[in-house]
């Protein structure tokens, strides 16, 4: 293994950001791993809010997606639901002042490697690249989190973004003291299906490319995660396709939830911090509130897409997405039908077109709470019925 997992379940040294500061959060620097010879920290904001009855309280790692940072109310928002949370920046850049169009988050003096994938750079050393560096930085925020006076270390999980989602299915897969993960729209297979394969991975060359997705794709450490995750995305994401999500979440061994809306937007707004699913997920394993629903089996009999569920909260209402089109996934048009529910049976049915080249179910609860069916591609392969 490249870390010392070890070296990163140590509680890392910290320093004082002063001035920069946000009302409610602390700001602070910790301690990385070396980059070119000389020692790095890390940007953060942290935040641990107050228990009336003194118990600790669970937490959860926020990690950012690409051109983003540490983001001050990310953690407020957290802290709101009850949590202690821990924002770091991944790529040795600042969170003030707001960069104007165009231009880099300013970065300090101690900063590790730029991000983001820098799939030109794979003929480095590995310990010399991006993706090396930010898993140790979430893995030892979460160290620094798990220190924290009022601070359950039993109960703490991670949720990242777009490339922090990327980051979370690594991260997640190689430190077992994540209760659970959520990643956003980040997934593996990267060289399989993905935005990357059709513009950055060719523009490294062939070599680079080769190299970087046999270190650093995700699809390498899934199947070593055992503990609860739960997947978000929208049908037309722009960079993680649903072909490599779907194979990346079929990896891990642990139970899964998976929740793919109809054409949401990419980006740290709407789907990215603040859907319902996340709270509700994160309280059911911190908090042992009512969970998400869970799809329990789904498939294509004749021309009959199914699945079945199980629920503690009333189904109100199921979906059926499906596409026509074929070629690039982020370009193909979904579309939206009702599907019958039997709430007696927990099954929802519905017949589909023999020219649907893609599809799946989404059922929502009474909190507009939405979980997935796999995807099924009727004319790829013949599809086994699938039980949860």
């Amino acid at each position: 293994m490249l870390w010392n997992i070890d070296r990163l379940t140590q509680v890392p040294a910290t320093y004082p950001a002063d001035p920069i500061s946000s009302p409610g959060v602390q700001s602070l620097f910790y301690d990385t791993l070396p980059f070119e010879g000389h020692a790095t920290r890390s940007f953060a904001w942290l935040g641990v809010p107050k228990r009336r009855d003194g118990a600790p309280v669970p937490g959860i790692v926020l990690v950012h997606g690409g051109d983003g940072t540490a983001f001050d109310y990310w953690v407020r928002l957290w802290n709101s639901r009850g949590y202690a949370a821990i924002a770091i920046d991944t790529c040795g850049a600042l969170p003030i002042p707001e960069p104007k169009a165009g231009e880099s988050r300013p970065r300090h003096s101690h900063s590790g490697p730029n991000g983001w994938g820098v799939f030109n750079h794979a003929h480095y050393e590995p310990t010399e690249q991006w993706p090396y560096h930010a898993v140790a930085d979430v893995v030892l925020a979460h160290s620094l989190l798990r220190s924290q006076p009022g601070v359950d270390p039993n109960r703490i999980g991670i949720t990242g973004i777009s490339w922090g989602g990327y980051l979370t299915c690594i991260a997640a897969s190689l430190d077992t003291r994540f209760q659970f993960a959520m990643p956003v729209y980040g997934c593996g297979f990267l060289g399989e299906d993905s935005y990357w394969k059709y513009n950055e991975l060719p523009a490294a060359g062939a070599e680079n490319a080769r190299r970087w997705l046999e270190l650093w794709d995700p699809k390498h450490f899934l199947s070593a995660m055992d503990r609860p995750m739960c997947w978000l995305n929208g049908t037309n994401d722009f960079a993680y396709f649903m072909p490599s999500y779907q194979k990346s979440y079929q990896l891990p061994t642990g139970p899964r939830t998976i929740c793919i809306r109809h054409e949401v937007p990419h980006g740290h707004g709407g789907l990215g911090e603040n859907p319902r699913e996340l709270q509700v997920f994160a309280d059911a394993f911190t908090k042992g509130e009512t969970p998400l629903s869970q799809i329990t089996g789904s498939g294509l009999t004749g021309k009959k897409l199914w699945a079945t569920w199980q629920s503690d909260r009333p189904i109100l209402y199921a979906e059926l997405l499906y596409t026509l089109a074929t070629g690039y996934w982020a370009d193909r048009k979904w579309n939206v039908l009702p599907a019958k529910c039997d709430a007696r049976t927990r099954r929802v049915e519905v017949d589909i077109l023999p020219e649907v080249t893609a599809c799946y179910l989404n059922l929502f609860d009474d909190r507009n709470c939405v979980v997935s069916s796999e995807m099924i591609q009727p004319h790829v392969h013949h599809i086994q019925p699938v039980v949860n």
